[in-house]
């Protein structure tokens, strides 16, 4: 794996994290659950836990995305915390609802700490904006638990701060009319909230800039650099706004239909990838030229590669076949097709002195090849498509707005179910 691939993929394999995190809470679950009297089906589950970590892991590595020890220090991560949750998840859940503010408190600013020290991403891509709508959403949780556990109308089993539900004393209809509800409250919210704060944020971030107190991000256009934030962003790669759900429903009806076909680099460091692999290519081809063309004799009756004296001034070919993988027997051919082979290209020069030739040999590959490079320099980066401005107060925004829906989500809409009705109040146990 390429250093550009390593810039765009770190150190570690958050997929692997995740993947295995999800096996191994699975795998607890199992054990502890009534499944374990059914012995095919948790033996199916369990097999399918394993089979989607496995699959996860060594996807990442038949990609390219990220090297062995990417993968095995991201999948080491994630066992241990599920690990970590399993064992010790009771006890963390008791000292949050312990009733001290202290606890929710101590949570959120190590939330925030995180976000801060969040790396910087090597391109503009969507990685910190997923991170932050995470951290949000962590967020909203804790403090919505801890207040809900509190508020009188959360049962206290199997864990505190369970919302009240249970489909044979609700009803279809009921459940149904929840469902319904509580997804338009989100969005709502997520309507309401966003352009909200995109317009009341930046007079307040412009104020803080003058203080010297910004923490300005790469990527991120500070306020003091713009009026006023222009409205539908397409910056939610999480939750479609309202206008957005003709189109998403469309497509999962025809999933083939608009689809777009990404050939060739997609980021800088996808670009940068390119250019490496395309020089390392041509390399390889003047070496195996170098090392594989027969000596040619030339007019003067020395011994050479090229000979000059050649009538009519004929350019001499200089024959390329088997010294590269052709599209028929090389895995590398789709590849090459997408970034280029970087194969080189001979043309002799006119007959001259030794040292002559020598020094304007070497003085025109110099200048060809650096006019080369930086041609398809120039022609790799021309067609990355360009990313989209983005603003500080965006942040801060998508803190807020998902820190509201998780609120919404384990809180508000309970509390709303229990008093139009929709609720199912008594305690169980």
């Amino acid at each position: 794996m390429s250093g550009s691939a390593a810039l765009e993929y770190g150190f570690p394999s958050t997929h692997s994290t995740n993947a295995v995190s999800v096996a191994v809470y699975a795998l607890f679950a199992l054990h502890d659950s009534d499944t374990t009297a059914n012995l095919n089906l948790s033996l199916f589950l369990k097999v399918l836990s394993y089979c989607y970590a496995t699959s996860i892991v060594l996807g990442r590595l038949y990609c390219g995305m990220h090297g062995f020890l990417d993968v095995i220090v991201g999948s080491i991560l994630g066992a241990l915390l599920s690990v970590v949750q399993c064992v010790y998840g009771d006890m963390f859940d008791d000292y949050i609802y312990s009733g001290s503010l202290k606890a929710p408190f101590i949570v959120i600013l190590i939330i925030l700490v995180l976000v801060r020290i969040h790396p910087e991403p090597a391109d503009d891509c969507p990685c910190f904006d997923d991170s932050v709508a995470f951290a949000g959403v962590m967020i909203g949780v804790e403090v919505g638990n801890f207040h809900y556990a509190q508020s009188g109308f959360a049962w206290d089993y199997p864990v505190p701060a369970t919302a009240p539900f249970q489909l044979e004393g609700l009803g279809w209809p009921k459940t149904i009319a929840r469902i319904m509800l509580g997804v338009s409250v989100i969005f709502a919210w997520r309507g309401l909230m966003k352009p909200t704060l995109l317009r009341c944020l930046p007079p307040i971030f412009r104020i803080i800039e003058r203080l010297g107190l910004s923490l300005p991000r790469r990527f991120f256009k500070q306020a003091s650099e713009y009026k006023k934030v222009p409205k539908h962003l397409k910056d939610d790669n999480v939750i479609p706004s309202v206008s957005e759900i003709p189109s998403f429903l469309t497509s999962m009806r025809h999933p083939r239909r608009n689809r777009a076909v990404s050939v060739g680099p997609q980021s800088e460091a996808d670009a940068y990838e390119a250019l490496a692999y395309r020089e390392k290519r041509r390399r390889e081809s003047i070496s195996s030229l170098g090392a594989t063309s027969p000596p040619i004799k030339e007019s003067n009756g020395s011994t050479g590669y090229f000979d000059y004296a050649k009538p009519n001034n004929q350019s001499l070919k200089v024959p390329t076949s088997g010294l590269l993988p052709t599209p028929a027997s090389s895995n590398l051919a789709l590849y090459e097709q997408m970034m280029g082979s970087g194969a080189a290209v001979y043309t002799p020069p006119t007959p001259m002195s030794d040292a002559a030739y020598a020094n304007s040999s070497i003085s025109r590959r110099a200048s060809h090849d650096r006019r080369q490079n930086e041609k398809e320099e120039r022609e790799i980066f021309s067609n990355l498509e360009k990313p989209r401005v983005r603003y500080d107060v965006e942040v801060i925004t998508k803190l807020i707005v998902y820190t509201g829906i998780a609120w919404w989500a384990v809180e508000g809409n309970p509390i709303v179910f229990e008093i139009i009705g929709l609720g199912f109040g008594t305690q169980i146990g």
